[in-house]
């Protein structure tokens, strides 16, 4: 590439044996979104151990509804992810350079848009989710200040892409591990100390946020390869803006598809007591760090892809697939089942409430032991999200998932209103959207061996 070696930090992910480099790429990027979630996992532990039952319920109240409004954006980086890896993987360095500027300069208005929203609109769509009345106020306060530091949060994102596109995992892992400790620190301080409640989460969470973003800024900036952050260069190439909003923006679609269906889940979740909503809050924390650990063989699965195509290396994304399949199966069933049998420990971090706790492990024993199904659902969109299809993966997960979801919930769950009848309704939209997903990659990698063989 441009004369310039490879850094010790990527990844050749177009030679080689397979398996081998994706778990070395697989491994700090896990750990990254590991810390992440310590973001929100510390502020569940501070609000539940000393702030309350409602405020819990408050901070837990917000996550379908953050998701929701940040999936889109999120969505992006995908797209940025999924072209740098290209243009990497076909060492085309020029439009390599054009694609990161192009969307660090996205991930900047991304979070100005997202802070607006997030400030204005916030307050009435807890509303309408039926957030009980005693967390509504603390959740209205949470939210706002959360979504001030959504820039940092766009550009950690955004950057973080790029590095992974390259297969460079450890230093966002790095990162997030500095920024990590500074947000469980200062929650300590603001909660335990100030008595600020959810104002001190979300404001620990702020800054540790800025942290993150500073020093992914300064990593690409201090880079010599094709992917070096130039702040004079940043802008929006129309071209490359195309080609990322192509891919990123269906995969932004499909988050919030998603979360819709997950906000209507939560609002039935509201429809019972706070001791309900507060246990389920914190079995979803709980059940985050397996999602998250199967969620890094999405990544993983995208960004090899991503780079194999870029460098017309067709037979090796059959391999990535199935390797990917296999490993986010084991991690799943491992984890989930593990995390299920010890529930009853997991939670007590959470809340000393004996009915809080067991509300939580009513929820982990109908989502954590069947989870792997979610994993696999992923992993096949990753692979295809990397061939450059996005939007065919947002229609099947449009169906399979959401409009099933919905359904279910207005229709059975209606019927039979019980918290068991509401959570099968994860295990069938699973099982029905990785079939789906499947036969749609059997169509896929046929038309792309087509193609290279008529190239």
């Amino acid at each position: 590439m441009s004369g310039v070696s490879k850094s010790r930090y990527e990844i050749d992910m177009c030679n080689g044996p397979l398996l081998g480099k994706m778990l070395k790429f697989y491994f700090p990027l896990m750990a990254s979104n590991l810390l992440q979630l310590i973001f929100n996992a510390a502020d569940i532990v501070m609000v539940g151990r000393w702030a309350g039952n409602d405020a819990l319920a408050a901070v837990g109240s917000t996550s379908a509804l953050v998701n929701l409004l940040t999936n889109l954006f999120i969505g992006l980086s995908v797209g940025a992810n999924v072209m740098v890896a290209r243009f990497y993987g076909a060492k085309q360095d020029k439009e390599l350079s054009e694609m990161v500027h192009t969307a660090m300069f996205s991930a900047l208005f991304s979070g100005i848009i997202l802070t607006i929203i997030g400030v204005t609109a916030s307050g009435p769509i807890l509303t309408l989710m039926n957030t009980t009345k005693e967390a509504l106020p603390l959740a209205k306060v949470y939210i706002k200040i959360y979504f001030c530091g959504m820039t940092f949060t766009m550009i950690y994102n955004f950057g973080a892409a790029i590095l992974r596109a390259v297969g460079d995992t450890r230093r966002p892992m790095l990162f997030l591990s500095i920024a990590g400790v500074v947000n469980v620190v200062l929650n300590f301080i603001f909660v335990k100390f100030l008595n600020m409640s959810v104002a001190g989460v979300a404001l620990a969470t702020i800054i540790a946020q800025s942290i993150s973003a500073v020093l992914i800024v300064r990593c690409l900036m201090k880079s010599e390869s094709a992917y070096k952050l130039e702040l004079k260069k940043l802008r929006i190439n129309g071209n490359k803006f195309l080609k990322m909003i192509s891919i990123g923006l269906p995969a932004g679609v499909q988050g919030m598809l998603f979360s819709i269906s997950n906000v209507i889940i939560q609002s039935a979740v509201n429809s019972f007591d706070t001791i309900t909503v507060a246990g389920n809050t914190a079995a979803q924390n709980v059940e985050g760090f397996v999602y998250m650990a199967m969620n890094a063989f999405y990544q993983t699965a995208m960004s090899f892809t991503g780079q194999n195509m870029g460098a017309q290396k067709l037979d090796r994304v059959n391999k990535i697939l199935i390797y990917s399949l296999i490993s986010v199966s084991i991690v799943g069933l491992v984890m989930g089942n593990g995390a299920y049998l010890t529930s009853n420990y997991l939670l007590r971090a959470y809340s000393n409430d004996p009915e809080v706790i067991a509300a939580g492990v009513l929820r982990m024993k109908y989502i954590c032991t069947i989870y792997f199904l979610c994993g696999t659902m992923d992993v096949s969109v990753g692979v295809i999200r990397g061939m450059g299809y996005s939007i065919m993966p947002m229609i099947v997960s449009l169906t399979g998932a959401c409009v099933f979801r919905i359904i279910y919930i207005f229709t059975i769950f209606q019927a039979y209103h019980r918290l068991d009848v509401l959570f099968l309704s994860y295990l069938y939209s699973w099982i029905l959207t990785t079939l789906m997903h499947l036969i749609c990659y059997m169509i896929v990698i046929r038309i792309q061996k087509k193609k290279l063989k008529n190239a």
